[in-house]
């Protein structure tokens, strides 16, 4: 690993949420932030940040935030300058956001949550519970461009996966003997991956990790936040919809507002499965689960505007779980979408496997690129404690965007794809693993001769109805 330099920072550090991520992300943020331990604040309903204390010399307090709380609760604690890092589950990211802006706190989150219940369709019509919706509202509290700098939804995915996808499109330009001019601004990535004839974008990870126990009835078992993954399992199946795409799918709802670069389907992301690839597994089966970056990278990339632009890609995550998780999900879906009582994170006990994540290009004229991080299990606990293949590529780009935005605090409200990509990969690079770009001459119509298929598009193998596994 190359010599690190660590980046000053005065302030004050409050980090909302100590599970897998905040577990693994505090070492790596006392690697690379010259700080005082004591100058770190934990804050967690749980009793596991007590290793904090022991290990970090961080002060912890135990404490569960709630819509009539936070704010006595933080107000002490944080003045312009400091940091609030949320890795919270059931705290709103738009009422921290809210408070951090007022008052000059800098910000970042790995993805936008509501208060707890947020989530609940049966208590809400499933459009009020996307992402769409969250993402929407607290992008309303945007304001100039040199206010405090906000990060949000900088994990993996969302987060690593939109820089990754900038470098996976430059280098699908040099291989394709493309020479436009060097991307800018939005409209210049908009504009390459038109000309590369992108026209679908797959986050394609597959999560092959296990430990010695398998998955018991009545258990929901994964590699990373049991809690967050339910959640976005049970919300809508959400993807950003292309400028090339003939006919929305039946069950497929539009939005009356916003740009309108996403659609949502009426049935859980867990319920919904699609084809899609990864260099170790080929061809694979993927869960279309809601991510913002399936809504951000869309509008991003979008040329024109509304439902029916000049060019936009449809994006959006493929995930294959781990074997145990795959079993949790099928359990869950048996339960009629009723949590398991009892869960397990794998962590310390898995024995061995790896995650492939990366951005799956595909429409171009070689027809499929995977650009990503292949890291396993050995790798990534040699290179910070406390992490598994999962949860480094999260606490990596986390580290990273905690870094950058102390190096820039006045950029305002930011999404991933908004940021200087190559300065965040060179940060995340060493902890990754196997960054690589692979080619294929994949197509979710190869090998499909089986009576029980249904009927293709046969002159473009890119719609959706061709991904979409039924």
């Amino acid at each position: 690993m190359p010599s690190i330099q660590r980046q000053p920072f005065a302030g004050r550090l409050l980090m909302i949420g100590y599970g897998c991520i905040g577990r693994g992300v505090l070492p790596l943020l006392l690697r690379h932030i010259e700080i005082d331990p004591e100058q770190i604040t934990v804050i967690c309903p749980a009793d596991s940040a007590g290793q904090a204390v022991e290990e970090y010399g961080v002060q912890v307090e135990k404490l569960a935030l709630t819509e009539t709380n936070f704010h006595p609760c933080l107000a002490p604690k944080l003045r312009a300058g400091d940091f609030l890092l949320n890795l919270s589950v059931e705290v709103s990211s738009q009422a921290l956001l809210a408070f951090c802006q007022a008052r000059e706190v800098l910000y970042l989150d790995t993805c936008t949550e509501p208060w707890a219940g947020g989530y609940d369709s049966q208590q809400q019509q499933p459009q009020a519970c996307t992402n769409y919706a969250l993402r929407h509202g607290i992008l309303a509290l945007r304001g100039a461009d040199d206010t405090t700098t906000a990060v949000l939804t900088h994990g993996a995915n969302p987060g690593l996966v939109s820089h990754l996808l900038k470098q996976a499109l430059e280098n699908l330009a040099a291989d394709s003997g493309y020479h436009g001019p060097a991307c800018t601004t939005r409209e210049d990535w908009a504009r390459l991956a038109q000309a590369l004839q992108v026209k679908v974008i797959h986050i394609a990870e597959y999560d092959s990790q296990y430990s010695a126990q398998h998955k018991q009835l009545g258990e929901f078992v994964n590699t990373w936040s049991v809690e967050g993954f339910i959640a976005e399992a049970c919300q809508p199946a959400e993807l950003g919809w292309g400028s090339h795409e003939r006919a929305l799918p039946a069950d497929a709802r539009r939005h009356p507002y916003g740009s309108q670069a996403a659609i949502y389907l009426q049935r859980p992301g867990a319920a919904t499965q699609v084809h899609t690839w990864t260099p170790s597994a080929g061809p694979t089966l993927g869960y279309l689960v809601t991510h913002s970056e399936a809504i951000s990278i869309a509008e991003y990339l979008t040329l024109g505007d509304g439902a029916h632009p000049d060019y936009r890609p449809t994006v959006h995550y493929a995930y294959r779980p781990c074997d145990d998780a795959l079993l949790s999900l099928h359990e869950l879906a048996a339960r009629q979408w009723q949590a398991q009582p009892q869960q397990r994170l794998l962590d310390d006990d898995i024995v061995s496997g790896r995650d492939e994540l990366g951005v799956l290009l595909l429409g171009h004229d070689k027809s499929a690129y995977w650009y990503g991080s292949r890291l396993s299990i050995d790798e990534a606990r040699a290179l910070c404690p406390h992490n598994s293949a999962t949860s480094l590529q999260v606490t990596a780009a986390v580290m990273a965007g905690v870094v950058w935005t102390m190096r820039h605090p006045n950029r305002g409200i930011l999404e991933p794809d908004e940021m200087p990509y190559r300065e965040i990969l060179e940060l995340c690079r060493p902890y990754l693993g196997q960054v690589q770009g692979i080619y294929s001459d994949w197509t979710p119509l190869q090998g499909r001769n089986s009576g029980w298929q249904a009927a293709v598009d046969g002159d473009d193998p890119w719609q959706f109805a061709h991904f979409r596994f039924t």
